[in-house]
């Protein structure tokens, strides 16, 4: 119950800055003008915040025809699928081409069969000079046979190097589709579709698994005092400290706002509780320093909470788990590691029971 009103309180407090914006600028408070500022508030989007912030610097407001832009480029979940079917259309169009001049190159070839069966034909009647015509004949056909050939050779290596830039980009669109801009972690829709499937295979093979979700501590207030550019900062900071303690199989995302979750499969709760305090020690022994200026701001520190698959368990119920044990150790003070068999973790469960 702890973890859903912290939930809901910080989901509300983005909701309270979305509308705040709104009112400020006298926008009207349709879904997509309020989805583009409770994006704005959480920081998720830092593209988005950017060209938010360039607009608001030279004009002090959002047009409606800005806000459309701003939306369908930042926003818009068919601007992903429209760029997939963008390089899906130019591989069909390569295709059709190389099928066009193979096609061609069939066709020549009935042809050069054609006049090969006419030659035989000939042969039987041909004086001296008839023979000469006859071999001149083969010779030009082929000389252009080959010249078609080596055309049709050409288009294919063309093509193929084509199709490998096109394959390229289609991977560069489907991995920017399951990537966090900010902190280059995978988003919040790779970690589900990842976590939904680690947990069958570990339920199927009756293997562990090991969930870690973390939380920045007093984030919201070094944001109010430092401003968004240095909160990404911490953000990135946070990202490249769990990268350096995760490794192989291991999956970490950027969850949403200042919360990260790694993923450990085939990994028992107590290994999970080491992993989630290296990176716990990892983040509190970087010291911060404001780019701009040189300033020193000190030290930052994460809370994470620990849970391991159980019988039965969905997706949602082990992140439920693993979230009541990093609520509990934000209650606990913070700045450190909690798992599920954790007493403070077990007496607040007996409460709530």
């Amino acid at each position: 119950m702890a973890a859903l009103s912290d939930e809901h309180e910080r989901t509300m407090a983005f909701a309270d800055i979305a509308i705040s914006q709104i009112k400020a600028l006298r926008q009207p408070a349709t879904p997509r003008v309020y989805e583009l500022w409770y994006s704005y508030a959480t920081g998720y989007n830092p593209t988005l915040n950017e060209a938010v912030n360039e607009i608001l610097s030279r004009s002090g407001n959002l047009s409606e025809a800005e806000i459309a832009q701003i939306y369908d480029t930042h926003l818009s979940p068919a601007r992903i699928s429209e760029r997939i079917d963008k390089v899906g259309s130019r591989v069909m169009d390569e295709i059709n081409q190389v099928m066009a001049m193979v096609d061609t190159a069939v066709g020549t070839a009935s042809s050069y069969s054609e006049s090969l069966a006419g030659v035989s034909r000939e042969l039987g009647g041909a004086d001296r000079e008839g023979l000469r015509a006859i071999v001149e004949r083969l010779i030009r056909t082929a000389k252009d046979m080959e010249a078609d050939n080596h055309k049709l050779e050409e288009r294919l290596n063309a093509s193929k190097q084509e199709i490998n830039q096109l394959q390229q980009n289609l991977e560069h669109v489907r991995t920017e589709s399951l990537t966090d801009p900010l902190t280059s972690l995978a988003n919040r829709k790779y970690f589900d579709d990842a976590l939904a499937r680690t947990l069958k295979e570990a339920q199927e093979k009756s293997q562990p698994l090991t969930l870690l979700m973390s939380d920045i501590d007093y984030f919201k207030a070094f944001n109010d005092n430092y401003g968004h550019l240095t909160g990404d900062q911490v953000l990135r900071l946070v990202a490249l400290s769990i990268k350096q303690n995760v490794k192989g199989q291991d999956i970490a995302a950027r969850y949403g706002g200042e919360e990260f979750a790694v993923i450990l499969p085939n990994t028992i709760l107590r290994s999970g509780v080491t992993v989630a305090d290296h990176i716990r020690r990892t983040v509190m022994s970087k010291e911060l320093m404001k780019r701009s200026t040189g300033e020193h701001l000190g030290r930052i520190t994460i809370s994470i909470g620990v849970a391991s698959v159980r019988p039965g368990d969905t997706a949602q119920s082990l992140i439920a788990r693993a979230d009541a044990c990093l609520y509990a150790a934000k209650r606990c003070g913070r700045n450190r590691v909690l798992c599920e068999s954790d007493p403070e973790v077990t007496a607040a469960e007996s409460r709530v029971a």
